[in-house]
């Protein structure tokens, strides 16, 4: 397979996610890159942040258009946490920030349950992908809210509300947990991914 481009934007669980993918024996190359990031076919983003400091980071080197012409010109995409709500056009999390827009919708806070969730919760798959019913790992005090509900590839329950946490539309993943702190569970979807480049 093709080297996946991991986007460099000044922050982000890059260390993690080069560990997970050096264990399944993925090529990868970090970058910081524009030019890389737009001719790239495999896309992975790890994310860790406020939506407002993240969309600024990509902004101010350039990733933004990049990433969204990738994605126009086809190219797989894997947005972990942050990396997953930049895809939206917004959060209440930074009010006036624009985000990526490659979906409609918006972030929204938890307003039940302890903030920020963080430990294990459930994973339900809703429509088939790499995701699997299992437990995985969260850190979130936000989540999104799709506008098209046929994007929804998972979701998870908390303080006795569902919310959205993967979403899948062609080649362009999303999660709202975190993989490659999953354990063996989020190896596997990570090598599912993977093993489809």
């Amino acid at each position: 397979m093709e080297d996946i481009c991991i986007v460099d934007y000044g922050s982000g669980n890059v260390g993690s996610l080069c560990n997970a993918l050096d264990f399944l024996g993925a090529g990868y190359r970090v970058t910081d890159d524009a030019g890389c990031i737009l001719n790239a076919k495999n896309i992975m983003f790890p994310g860790v942040g406020s939506f407002g400091s993240v969309i600024k980071s990509l902004r101010n080197r350039g990733l933004d258009s990049a990433i969204v012409g990738a994605i126009d010109n086809g190219a797989r995409f894997f947005g972990i946490c942050v990396g997953m709500q930049v895809l939206f056009s917004s959060s209440d999390e930074s009010p006036g920030v624009l985000g990526l827009g490659v979906f409609e919708g918006r972030v929204v806070k938890f307003c039940y349950g302890k903030v920020p969730q963080i430990g294990w919760n459930m994973l339900r798959t809703v429509r088939e992908s790499v995701f699997f019913d299992d437990y995985v790992y969260f850190v979130n005090s936000y989540y999104c809210v799709p506008e098209d509900r046929r994007i929804l590839a998972c979701v998870s329950e908390y303080g006795g509300c569902e919310f959205c946490s993967a979403v899948r539309f062609n080649d362009v993943y999303g999660v709202q947990f975190h993989p490659e702190k999953s354990g063996r569970v989020g190896l596997e979807i990570i090598r599912r991914w993977v093993d489809d480049c």
